[in-house]
């Protein structure tokens, strides 16, 4: 059975985007079946596939709920799949910005509103189909990000290490306990805290980054904070390309890859304890 991981963060700027896409590509090339799914209405991990479709994900979660028969439309998963080119492939559900209407257009339906994405993944085997399946969430803690939590197995959370940081992990974690009492589903692991985009010449980014990983040491328990990305332009220049940093093989690059295989690898090493 695969494991359903989130990148989220209810701040924006923080790189989620970012990490989901080279970590998606990091466990594809560790032999893994992967699939991407973009929850963002602004779908900057559709623009990194770069993929064009006129359906996506929103039309996908409406079609799979009977109630709004009248807004379905003639789109199926198989026609919307997106696959990625090269050595090593992630597939992608695209995003859109109709999602951004997602909350109104399932207000009135009796079905479990959290749940949609969870029955969508049941529905289509999915979790069958792939070994990991990765979530792009959007910079909120709206109806989206709740059925991605409601989705997932395990959470990884990018951050700046920041004061904000610090706040919004602590209403995170709050999120989170939420859903456990909910009593609907278990509420996600947390896989990973990855500090990112860290200008370690700065006394108080230093300063913040020790300060929360003091918080999630005592919250959430140790080893749980992933070491330091720097703000390194390397990240830039694969993005702007529209590729992964797998796809470079500069010495510019070493340690990029090294750093997301690091990632790779702390998810599997998550999903053989759970298995257990």
């Amino acid at each position: 059975m695969g494991k359903v991981i989130s990148f989220i963060n209810q701040k924006g700027g923080v790189g989620k985007t970012t990490m989901a896409f080279n970590t998606a590509f990091a466990l594809a090339q560790k032999g893994k079946k992967v699939l991407a799914i973009d929850l963002d209405p602004q779908a900057n991990l559709t623009l990194l596939f770069e993929a064009k479709n006129n359906y996506n994900l929103h039309h996908l979660l409406i079609n799979s709920i009977k109630e709004l028969k009248m807004i379905h439309v003639p789109a199926m998963l198989s026609e919307i799949l997106h696959y990625s080119k090269g050595n090593a492939v992630v597939d992608l559900i695209p995003g859109g910005q109709e999602l951004s209407g997602f909350d109104l257009t399932v207000a009135g339906i009796n079905a479990p509103r959290q749940l949609i994405l969870r029955k969508f993944l049941e529905i289509n085997t999915l979790k069958e189909r792939y070994d990991y399946i990765i979530i792009d969430c959007p910079p909120t803690l709206g109806l989206l990000v709740i059925n991605a939590l409601c989705a997932s197995d395990g959470v990884i959370i990018p951050f700046k290490a920041d004061d904000f940081s610090q706040k919004g992990l602590e209403h995170f974690y709050q999120v989170l306990s939420d859903i456990s009492d909910m009593g609907i589903v278990k509420s996600p692991d947390i896989v990973l805290h990855v500090p990112n985009l860290v200008d370690l010449r700065r006394k108080q980014e230093n300063d913040d980054l020790t300060k929360i990983i003091e918080i999630v040491d005592q919250e959430i328990g140790e080893g749980k904070v992933f070491s330091p990305f720097l703000n390194k332009a390397g990240l830039v220049k694969s993005l702007s390309g529209r590729k992964s940093v797998f796809d470079f093989k500069g010495q510019e690059f070493t340690d990029l890859r090294e750093k997301f295989t690091g990632i790779a690898e702390k998810i599997e090493e998550w999903a053989n304890v759970r298995q257990q």
